[in-house]
């Protein structure tokens, strides 16, 4: 099956929302076997509206839209659908009940045009919408399948998984298992791994290869289809091991980890502490860290020294270090990890200087970062890092290089 996702709404169109709904609704359809090739973006116009149908209908069998099942004047897509379809509208007495309970339960006026929202076309399936008002509608007019659902992201996320999902699936022919697993990658650029992965991506069909670029990071989802749900997970285990294969060295954790959770769960594991010394990430490692619960076992705490005398004062680092080699150094960034590791007699200590931009630091261009490590027991060890971004975005990829840089020590061990 073939599906076209059509948003209906002028405020997606001016830019004043994103369209997440079709991004939600593609990974999905995805999942389950059906093919997206197009997403539509429409505004509240009728004639416009009808030709996004009619173009839809010559390339897809399932037309989804969102958006436009509201009270107002300009949410037309029922009415729209409704029409071109040659159906009626009808009021669904359970929604509408709903809608009337809501009006009575926060003492609120109700308006004449609120019942608009309980009205469906005649002869679909009624989707109902546990975390709103409108209803969604499912239905079909000969070979071509119709589904509406509403435009906030929080009312149709639930109604897709909950009843969407199920509607379409009784009208797939074939109920082959579908099986996904996302493989995360840092340090490599999507070109970089498509070019590794070249051969595997070019003759996909079943398991698909299909690569993402991140903010600084690289996915590869990988999809398997098969009847039986053993075999499905064999042949993703299969096209995995090809990939690690060539790329394993950037791999770091599954699905929806982070480089920080995978950080924190070996760190965990391991029953070790950290200390951190952050110059131009201003505590960000430390607030990313902390954004996690239970994380108190782990981090012991850590000092953002800016500048060169809070370097000195709280790290101690030599005055005659910085002298000689400058706090965007290798000298320096061992003395921080070192320092404030033993400070707060943590396992490890990591430490972050450079230079953030956009402006270049002691001849240093922008980018241009040191991340220290010490572990207790180790001489310490600092790696540089050169970086083309925004100010930022330059900081944000500190803090994962340096979650990158512990992974990859403590994995060793």
């Amino acid at each position: 099956m073939n599906a076209e996702i059509i948003a209906v709404g002028t405020e997606l169109l001016l830019g004043q929302i994103a369209n997440t709904n079709a991004q939600y609704l593609s990974q999905q359809l995805a999942e389950m076997g059906v093919n997206v090739y197009f997403h539509t973006v429409v505004g509240d116009n009728p004639d416009r509206l009808v030709q996004a149908i009619e173009q839809a209908e010559t390339r897809a069998e399932l037309l989804i839209f969102t958006g436009g099942l509201g009270p107002t004047q300009d949410d037309l897509t029922k009415e729209i659908v409704a029409k071109h379809l040659g159906k009626q509208l009808i009021t669904d007495e359970y929604a509408w009940k709903k809608i009337k309970e809501y009006f009575e339960r926060t003492e609120r006026k109700m308006t004449p045009n609120n019942k608009k929202q309980a009205d469906v076309i005649e002869g679909g399936k009624v989707l109902p919408n546990e975390h709103g008002m409108a209803p969604g509608i499912f239905i079909q007019t000969g070979s071509t399948y119709y589904m509406l659902l509403p435009g906030p992201p929080h009312e149709m996320k639930p109604m897709f998984r909950k009843y969407g999902r199920e509607a379409i699936l009784d009208q797939l022919e074939q109920h082959e298992r579908i099986e996904s697993r996302v493989l995360r990658f840092f340090h490599i650029g999507e070109a970089q791994i498509a070019d590794e992965l070249s051969d595997l991506i070019e003759s996909q069909s079943n398991p698909t290869v299909a690569p993402l670029a991140g903010e600084g990071e690289v996915t590869i989802r990988i999809t398997a289809r098969h009847e039986n749900e053993e075999k499905a997970v064999s042949m993703l285990d299969h096209i995995e091991k090809q990939i690690l294969e060539r790329v394993g060295e950037y791999f770091y954790g599954y699905d929806d980890t982070s480089l920080m959770a995978e950080l924190l769960k070996l760190l965990e594991e391991r029953k070790l502490t950290i200390a951190a010394a952050e110059s131009l990430t201003g505590g960000l490692f430390q607030s990313e860290m902390t954004s996690v619960v239970g994380v108190s076992t782990m981090l012991l705490g850590g000092i953002v020294c800016y500048s060169n005398e809070a370097k000195m004062k709280l790290c101690n680092v030599k005055p005659e270090t910085l002298e000689k080699h400058g706090a965007v150094s290798e000298q320096c960034a061992m003395e921080l990890a070192s320092n404030v590791r033993e400070a707060l007699d943590a396992d490890i200590g990591i430490s972050f200087t450079g230079v953030a931009g956009p402006d270049s630091l002691e001849g240093h261009p922008a980018g241009t970062v040191w991340i220290g490590i010490a572990f207790k027991g180790r001489p310490a060890k600092a790696l540089l890092t050169k970086m083309a971004g925004t100010r930022n975005g330059n900081r944000k990829r500190s803090v994962k290089m340096g979650c990158y840089y512990l992974l990859k020590e403590l994995r060793k061990k």
